[in-house]
């Protein structure tokens, strides 16, 4: 019996619901060009991915999403005025401790990654399926990576929709 959109059919032929198993999980790698994509589609894309939404045998509570490798993270474009008024914040632990730096900073600055992270790591739940999900995300500044030996497959995501592309 083969799997039908989440369901199969159990011996008497009444549907049952279909509950993956680790053994079944087969994860694939993906690498994505991140050149000209707008952040929070390029975002949503690879939560789906990782969270393993696009598959059949999608489980809430399983991890069987996909590796994702995200290159050219500098090069994402910002709609908007995110690039100045998106701001990150954290506390440094002292009185009056409260730090900031847009979006447009963090992504001329030494570590342009971090907005894609930032942006996927707030799209995946909170908690520890969420944490060992984001380990399967790979981000790099530049257009290499040295995941060669994984044979990663590359997803267009330029041409899935006109919108995820500013030129």
């Amino acid at each position: 019996m083969g799997i039908l959109r989440g369901f199969q059919r159990n011996e008497r032929g009444a549907m049952k619901t279909f509950t993956l198993k680790p053994a079944d999980i087969d994860k694939k790698w993906l690498v994505i060009d991140a050149d000209g994509l707008v952040l929070g589609r390029l975002a949503t894309l690879v939560a789906d991915r990782l969270r393993g939404k696009h598959k059949p045998t999608y489980t809430p509570n399983m991890d069987c999403g996909d590796h994702v490798i995200v290159i050219n993270a500098e090069k994402v474009q910002l709609t908007g005025n995110k690039a100045k008024d998106s701001i990150f914040y954290w506390y440094t632990g002292y009185p009056g401790g409260i730090k900031g730096r847009s979006k447009g900073a963090t992504l001329a600055g030494k570590h342009p990654e971090r907005v894609i992270m930032k942006a996927v790591e707030r799209m995946v739940p909170r908690g520890p399926l969420g944490r060992r999900v984001m380990e399967h995300l790979r981000v790099y500044a530049g257009p290499s990576h040295p995941h060669v030996a994984q044979n990663p497959q590359a997803l267009d995501v330029a041409a899935m929709n006109r919108k995820n592309k500013r030129a």
